[in-house]
This record gives C-alpha cells, structure tokens and sequence, in this order.
C-alpha cells in the first residue's frame, strides 16, 4: 500500500500551492485500490482542509502512517519525519548554503529525497515544474509595470483574480502601446510568456526585422540559446557542445538592448553562462530598456542588475542605472526590475492543478510500483546516504 501525505508547507513565507488538488486525490484513490492519501491540515492552502475532506480526503496532523510524502518548497529541520521518502523542491544539488542543515537532517534521520527539480527525461529535459505559471504571472507582471511606469494602460494583479479564467477576461479591451518586447527562453517559462504575448495581442516578429525597424504596434521577439549565444572562436552555436562549454561562448543579446522596451527574461542560468549584459550596458545613453521582467530570477544571473528577490507584494523596484544602486520603482534614472521567486503562489491552484496532473503523468506510477530510472536519477539521498549522481555533494553533506 502507497499511503501519500500532503505535508503543510512549513517555510515561511507560507507557500500557498500543493503537489495535488482534491480532484486529483480523488481520482487516484478511486483508480488505484493500492494508493491512501492523507492531507496534513493547513490554514495557507489554496484549497482547504474543507475542499479536501468533501473529495473523501481525510485531513489530519499526523502523517506518520505515510510512506511518501509530498511537499513544495524546503521542509523546516524541526518538521522532518524519520525513515520516511520525501519528494519537494529541496534547492541542494547546486550546494545552496542554507539548506545545508535540512541536508544534514535529512542523513541523521534516514530521509530518503527526491527533488522535483532532478526529474527529467533522458535527453535532460525537466518533467515537472511550475515554470509556465512563473511565465504567465511574470509576464504579466512586466506588462504591469510598464503601464505603471508610463501611465499609458492600467493592470491590475493577478493575485486579484480567482483563477487563470478571470485573469484572461482582465485582457479584454487592453490595447497596449507600440513597444517591443525580448522573451528569451525556450522551456516552460517561456511558454508561459508567449501565452500572454498571444492573450495581449502582440504580434511575433523575426529577429532581423526587431532590430531594423520600429512598428504601429505592439510586438516581440522570441530568442531562444541559437539567438543568444555564438562560439567565441567559431561564431556558431550548438546546443550540446554549449551546455557542456558555455563558458566559451559569448552572448550577443547587447545589440537588442538599444530596440527593447521591456525584457521578459526566461532562460535557464549558470555561474558559466555568459549575462546577457552588463553593469555598464546600462550606462549607455542607447540603452533603451525600462521594464525587466526576470522570470528565471537568479541574482546577479543572466540579469546583473537582478539586485535579489523582490516579494508577491511588492514586486517591482527601481536600480539606479548610473550607480547599480536599488531605488523606488518607476524613477527615470533607472530601470525597473520584477524579480520574484515564487510567482506561481499568484494563481496557485491553476499551477497546483497543472503541476499535479505531471506528477501522476510521468512520476507516482512509477513510485507506486516501485522506482524506475526517472525516479532514481533524482533521487539525491537514499535512506540518508547519498546516491551514486549526488557524490558530488559529499564536502557539501559532510557534517
């Protein structure tokens, strides 16, 4: 019997989405005569111990009867439970500083882990992830404050809305000036992004023509790693070769700084992959940028004027572009930079629903009939030691 426990997230802020929604529990237990789920009782859950218990759920505090546990973000030390298998985005496997403790919990007590954010199909790509919401409120989110910066449109949040739903009907009626817009990316956030693109009617151009002529009306380019990046020695890009050498490579995205209004950044980031700018980039009088909408979010990453997380709140601030100092927002010696690392918690039970229909797609089947190569290629911790992919982390595991 796989018996499964919706733990309560326990970081704080309180993430507020879940690994799987009532209906979705429902039709697992009513499907497979060899799966029980338990929902550990939360006031910050988008949906409610209520919404739970009217799906024949049963909610409780003690998830000690559970073989597998489901969680979102990092679970505090004082919460993790002995001997037990955890799946939640653990933030480990690049050596994260201040996960370094729950690390060395985790071994103590036995906790097998595995992270979200290590499955993946076999040519690399990842399963399961909340990156398209991330796309849809982050672009959103840029949009909005282009419209507060100028006065020219006004839109409101999305955390105002109920669902996905209501937010498109919010685009009704908006007409958007001439600005053009770069979405970099090509993976879940950035399908995200092209999904609004196409809700706010902005139209897609070629690379060449954004950068040779202005247009009556709103549009974008999208610019995947083929755009971005050219071999420093032969001047082409191939795929493999840059993601095992990307530090031979230079980023060529500077020439679209001086025919971009707002940035929808979007593409994966490493300590090797060249920025697409610079600090003085900004400085130069044809820096024509006023609007960053730094989806991927890494501080000082592709984005170096990505000064660290802004909140749900207050998304938005200002950063000097003389100095690089962080200012009020919409000032005009500055530019405006939306960076927030947990945008899905804006329509959290669209991502919840989404994230859990590729949990039982492609992940808990396999758990429940016992692992797969999916499963043990993400799995970092095996009954507290670690696995033979995550020897790496051994200095970083060491007590």
């Amino acid at each position: 019997m796989l018996t499964i426990g919706l733990i309560r997230e326990g970081k704080i802020p309180a993430d507020n989405r879940v690994a799987l929604i009532p209906s979705q529990c429902k039709w697992l237990v009513k499907h497979f005569t060899d799966i029980r789920i338990l929902v550990q009782s939360s006031a910050h859950r988008c949906f409610t111990d209520e919404e739970y218990e009217q799906a024949g759920i049963e909610v409780t505090n003690d998830l000690s009867a559970c073989n597998l546990l489901l969680g979102i973000k990092e679970v505090p030390v004082s919460m993790l439970l002995a001997d037990k298998k955890y799946l939640f985005f653990s933030h480990t496997k690049k050596k994260q500083p201040y996960n370094q403790a729950m690390m060395h919990r985790m071994m103590d007590k036995n906790i097998t882990l595995i992270d979200y954010e290590c499955l993946e199909h076999e040519d690399g790509q990842r399963i399961i992830g909340f990156g398209f919401f991330a796309g849809i409120v982050g672009a959103h989110n840029g949009i909005m404050a282009f419209g507060n910066r100028t006065g020219a449109y006004h839109l409101g949040r999305v955390a105002e809305v109920k669902d996905y739903r209501e937010l498109i009907h919010t685009y009704f009626g908006l007409k958007l000036p001439n600005i053009k817009i770069a979405v970099t990316g090509s993976g879940r956030v950035a399908h995200g992004i092209l999904e609004i693109m196409n809700l706010m009617d902005v139209q897609e151009v070629e690379p060449e023509e954004y950068l040779s002529r202005e247009f009556t009306y709103p549009v974008y380019v999208h610019l995947k790693g083929s755009d971005l990046y050219r071999h420093k020695e032969t001047g082409k890009y191939n795929r493999e070769d840059f993601h095992a050498n990307a530090d031979q490579y230079r980023c060529v995205f500077e020439e679209f700084c001086e025919h971009t209004d707002i940035l929808m950044n979007g593409i994966y980031w490493e300590q090797n992959i060249p920025r697409l700018f610079t600090m003085e980039t900004l400085q130069q009088p044809n820096f024509r940028i006023q609007t960053i909408a730094d989806i991927t979010d890494d501080k000082n990453g592709s984005i170096p004027c990505n000064l660290g997380d802004a909140t749900i709140d207050y998304p938005i601030y200002g950063v000097d572009k003389m100095s690089g100092v962080k200012t009020a927002a919409y000032l005009n010696t500055g530019v405006d930079v939306m960076a927030v690392g947990n945008l899905p918690n804006e329509l959290p039970r669209d991502a919840s629903r989404y994230f859990g229909e590729q949990l039982i797609k492609y992940v808990l089947d396999d758990i429940r009939k016992g692992t797969s190569p999916t499963i043990e290629r993400a799995t970092i911790l095996q009954s507290g030691k670690l696995t033979m992919l995550f020897e790496y982390l051994t200095d970083y595991a060491a007590h």
